[in-house]
This record gives structure tokens, C-alpha cells and sequence, in this order.
């Protein structure tokens, strides 16, 4: 399997991104390469990484995102692989509008299957599509960043670039 690749910098470091097929398949930062190939493995058993420059002028539309083209890579094509309950996660994970978030609890009850928000945070931590697939909207019950395997620094700069105030945030789900 040959999955094309493809690196560039972005305010918050170095952004990977692989594509198959037309698809995007993965998406992180650097530091991350170990959870990529694993993720990756795990996906595709033997694959090859040919670099390519903006395959399918992916790596165009994430930079355009961090530019301030917030909405630059809402018609990106993914795969994502993984369960059934993993798919809808990821993908309703788009659901989230830019500049919003939602707790766990919420996106279980919004899959219909409200004690679910554990599973919906074990499987928003195995997202490998981050940013176009935007796992940092999805934010503790009580308001506070929680999880995300950029970093909690990376999460809280992308919700801040989207215009989530998450003082308001925070002081909201605490009433």
C-alpha cells in the first residue's frame, strides 16, 4: 500500500498529514510520528510513505485553516477507518460548528447513547483526521480542556483561533 505524505509548519508545529486514495487518512503534529505509524499499521498493515507536495491540495487547505480560513477544510475527503461507533464519532465530530465546543456527555447523547461519553473520549483520542475531523471541540463537562493527543496547548490555541472563549466556556458549565 503507498499512501502519499506530506509536512508543513503551522503555528503550533509541524503539521503531518498522509492521504489515500483521494482521502485523507491522517492528520497530526510533529512528535506524534510513533502514533501515526501505529495508527497507520494498524489501518493498512505493510504501507510505503511517498512525499508528496499538497496532495490534493490538502496541505493548502490546512494551512488556509490556520491562516484564518476557518472553514478552508470543512469539503476535505476522509477516511477514517476503524468501528462502526468510531466512524460516527469522528465524523460527527464535524458536526461541531466552528467557534462552538460540546462536552463528551453531549456527542454520546447526541449519537443516542448518553452513558456513552467514556467510549466517545477513548475514541476521540484515536481520531486520526485531527483538525478537519476538529476532536479539540470536544471539551470536559465542566467546561476545562481535557485530552487531546496534540497536547493541551495545540487544543486550547486551535479553540482560541475558532474564537471559543473558554473563560465563558468554563464559567458557563459550572452553573
Amino acid at each position: 500500500m503507498k499512501l502519499l505524505f506530506d509536512t508543513f509548519e503551522s503555528p503550533i508545529g509541524q503539521v503531518i498529514l498522509v492521504v489515500e486514495n483521494q482521502n485523507l487518512c491522517f492528520v497530526d503534529f510533529e512528535g506524534n510520528e510513533h502514533r501515526m505509524k501505529q495508527l497507520l499499521e494498524k489501518r493498512f498493515g505493510q504501507y510505503e510513505l511517498e512525499r508528496v507536495k499538497d496532495p490534493c491540495g490538502y496541505s493548502s487547505k490546512l494551512e488556509a485553516y490556520f491562516a484564518g480560513d476557518l472553514n478552508a477544510v470543512n469539503d476535505i475527503s476522509v477516511s477514517t477507518g476503524g468501528t462502526e461507533f468510531q466512524q460516527k464519532v469522528w465524523l460527527e465530530l464535524r458536526q461541531i460548528p466552528t467557534g462552538h465546543t460540546r462536552s463528551y456527555g453531549e456527542m454520546a447523547t447526541k449519537l443516542g447513547q448518553p452513558t456513552a461519553s467514556r467510549a466517545v473520549g477513548m475514541t476521540n483520542g484515536l481520531n486520526p483526521v485531527s483538525i478537519v475531523l476538529p476532536c479539540h471541540r470536544v471539551i470536559g463537562a465542566s467546561g476545562t480542556l481535557t485530552g487531546y493527543a496534540g497536547g493541551l496547548s495545540r487544543k486550547k490555541w486551535l479553540l482560541e483561533h475558532e474564537g471559543v472563549n473558554l473563560e465563558t466556556r468554563h464559567q458557563s458549565a459550572l452553573f
